[in-house]
């Protein structure tokens, strides 16, 4: 089956390959729950390899292209930005929301993204300038975001990654609550965009996040006529995905409240 170009249709089928066991491994998590220890091993374990199987399958179509991953660091401005599960705490715990992610950026443009959920084979792509799809069993559905006016009322997902401000984070979350009403904590970013760009969220809001939990599902919300902005930047007449990238803090819309996102979120 095509994914919009060959390009696409390769970084699909390496996904899908490097992910083929995951199925197996998470049926194995609730089976593990009693033990503490041991489900961290084996948690551990299934990231090392799931993250090995993925570079070894793009490896061996792009072997000259780098790849980075949360623990790497970037050198040049072409690469893959690859996760092999986010969501990790999810998946630790049996609960199905988790994600393999990976993008591809070139020259510091996000040029294709897939998101991937195995367990519940939810496969989302994009290449810039092709439009974002969900992947189906005879055809594929384009991605459109919602047409939601209103904050009040809206679907907000909120992921705020801390280590030494919890306070900074929650802060975070309550302004979410404050303006909507209605704050969603899913536990991995990269579904919280690729569902924004399927209309199923109006908003989608990060703090902190590494490159390679944001690109794919950035391409992914520009691509169904969504807007994306730093929330630090001070002009809302474009992007900076430059300073998206290094601060790791996203604001994702539908286009319609792009202006009264910009103008209600800010980094705390």
């Amino acid at each position: 089956m095509l994914y919009i170009n060959p390009f696409l249709t390769s970084l699909v089928g390496a996904v899908r390959k490097a992910a083929s066991y995951l199925d197996r491994d998470f049926n194995e998590i609730e089976k593990l729950q009693s033990s503490v220890r041991g489900s961290k091993n084996f948690v551990f374990n299934t990231y090392a390899r799931l993250e090995t199987r993925l570079k070894e399958e793009i490896g061996k179509l792009w072997p000259d292209t780098p790849m980075i991953t949360q623990q790497s660091k970037i050198n040049g401005d072409t690469y893959f930005a690859l996760s092999p599960i986010e969501g990790i705490i999810n998946f630790a715990h049996g609960n199905p929301n988790f994600a393999l992610t990976v993008a591809y950026i070139e020259k510091g443009e996000i040029m294709a993204g897939v998101v991937y959920n195995p367990v519940l084979d939810e496969m989302f792509f994009a290449f810039k300038g092709n439009g974002a799809y969900k992947e189906g069993a005879r055809s594929h559905e384009r991605l459109r975001v919602s047409a939601t006016k209103e904050l009040e009322g809206a679907s907000l997902s909120a992921l705020a990654f801390f280590d030494k401000e919890p306070k900074q984070a929650a802060d975070f979350y309550a302004q979410g609550m404050l303006k909507t009403g209605n704050l969603h904590i899913s536990g991995c970013l990269p579904v919280d965009l690729a569902y924004l760009a399927a209309g199923k969220q109006d908003v989608a809001l990060c703090l902190n996040a590494h490159i390679c939990a944001l690109a794919a599902g950035i391409l992914l919300v520009k691509e169904s006529g969504g807007v994306v902005r730093a929330l630090s930047q001070k002009d809302n007449r474009s992007e900076n995905l430059a300073e998206i990238f290094q601060t790791g803090c996203l604001a994702a819309s539908n286009y319609e409240l792009r202006q009264k996102v910009f103008e209600n979120f800010k980094k705390l």
